[in-house]
């Protein structure tokens, strides 16, 4: 049997995986698969998907800074909690209307609840782990990104044939309540850091001279970069390939194989980056995203579409976790603040690009010319990477 410190341990990193899955699978990413299903009955046209998807990155952006500008962990706990109440309503509400800007609203507070799961539970997690002396380990809690993913993909597939979309969005809304009690009861609200545990914290803090302001800037745009091209295969990937026979009706399968490739993949970059480094490892990254970006603008063959947005799938949970670790090593006194520029450079991406996606779609009637945009962008933050390495870690 487990002992008690053990099942303390995996009831707080179920916590965190499933906070994970209410406010980023289900509250977030339900909308990819909902997509195509809500032009065809509910009249949502490319521009207004485009707009609804940036509205909701602009809710994670503000829910990202308000996270960032508070320290009181009571504070960020009680946060945590209404993220987890908001992403279960706005979830449920989506289909209580056909309006337009009641569905951005909606959007965008849904935003903020990811706040609550991507930031504050994993801040909250960790904290808990270095109280009770376990090492401080992410790994498991982000699987809950791909899971996530693939939840809400294998929800929309399971309920569409038989729903229509208005009550689709209610039946997600009844599932986030599944991952809403074990996140609400299992995460504990934090106490104060004893001191024992706070000089060994300390200790643990090697004294490195952060790199240059050159290197942060350089890795800044590679990273706004990757959020342009994040952005765009996640809001689009499944309404691409939805038009094609094969796949049509089937969105949410096409989600689900996204999500179960992003899963283990942490673990697989984590090696990666211990055999050749953290930035080659990002470029191998950036490189394998962009391959992804091109095979769905040129080719029409559903397998190869298929493998792609899978490839997709590892590769962008391999840039965020690469980025956010490597930036937290050069800024180990003070990483919080290192990751919300780095944030914000990403999440301004997210907020431009699905509206840009959005506008030549309904000019084009295709999605290809947005895709050859975000192949260039891509390109682009691969040339900056390259900059970074040869930069180094100079100190400032």
């Amino acid at each position: 049997m487990l002992d008690t410190p053990s099942l303390q341990r995996l009831r707080v990193i179920a916590a965190g995986i499933c906070a994970l899955i209410l406010t980023v699978g289900l509250a977030r990413f339900a909308y990819t698969p909902m997509l195509p299903i809500m032009h065809d009955q509910a009249g949502l046209s490319y521009l207004n998907g485009g707009l609804l998807a940036t509205i909701n990155y602009a809710g994670y952006m503000s829910g990202a800074l308000l996270a960032a500008s508070i320290s009181d962990l009571g504070r960020k706990y009680a946060l945590y909690r209404i993220g987890l109440v908001i992403a279960v309503l706005s979830t449920g509400a989506m289909g209580f209307t056909d309006n337009v800007m009641l569905w951005a609203a909606l959007r965008y507070v849904a935003g903020l609840s990811s706040a609550a799961g991507l930031l504050l539970a994993s801040g909250l997690a960790l904290n808990w782990l270095i109280r009770q002396g376990h090492r401080p380990e992410l790994g498991l809690h982000f699987t809950g990104l791909g899971l996530g993913i693939a939840v809400s993909g294998l929800a929309v597939a399971a309920m569409s044939g038989w729903l229509p979309w208005d009550r689709l969005w209610l039946g997600l809304g009844l599932l986030c309540l599944v991952f809403f009690i074990p996140a609400w009861r299992w995460l504990p609200a934090p106490a104060p850091l004893v001191a024992s545990a706070a000089k060994t914290a300390a200790a643990a803090v090697a004294a490195v001279a952060p790199p240059s302001p050159r290197w942060l800037w350089l890795f800044i745009g590679a990273y706004f970069c990757a959020g342009f091209g994040f952005v765009i295969e996640a809001t689009f990937s499944v309404a691409i390939l939805e038009k094609l026979p094969l796949f049509a009706g089937n969105g949410g399968l096409v989600w689900v194989a996204v999500g179960l490739a992003a899963a283990p993949a942490c673990f697989i970059w984590d090696r990666i980056a211990a055999a050749s480094g953290p930035v080659r490892s990002l470029l191998t990254a950036y490189g394998l995203q962009t391959l992804t970006i091109v095979l769905l603008a040129v080719s029409d063959n559903a397998i190869i579409n298929l493998l792609s947005v899978m490839l997709f799938g590892g590769a962008f949970v391999g840039i965020v976790s690469l980025a956010l670790s490597l930036i937290g090593r050069c800024f180990p006194e003070n990483p919080a603040k290192a990751m919300a520029r780095m944030t914000l450079g990403y999440g301004v991406a997210q907020i431009s690009a699905p509206a840009l996606a959005g506008y030549l779609a309904a000019a084009s009637g295709s999605y290809r010319g947005a895709l050859w945009i975000t192949a260039v962008v891509m390109v682009i933050g691969m040339i900056l990477l390259q900059a970074l390495q040869r930069e180094g870690m100079r100190p400032s």
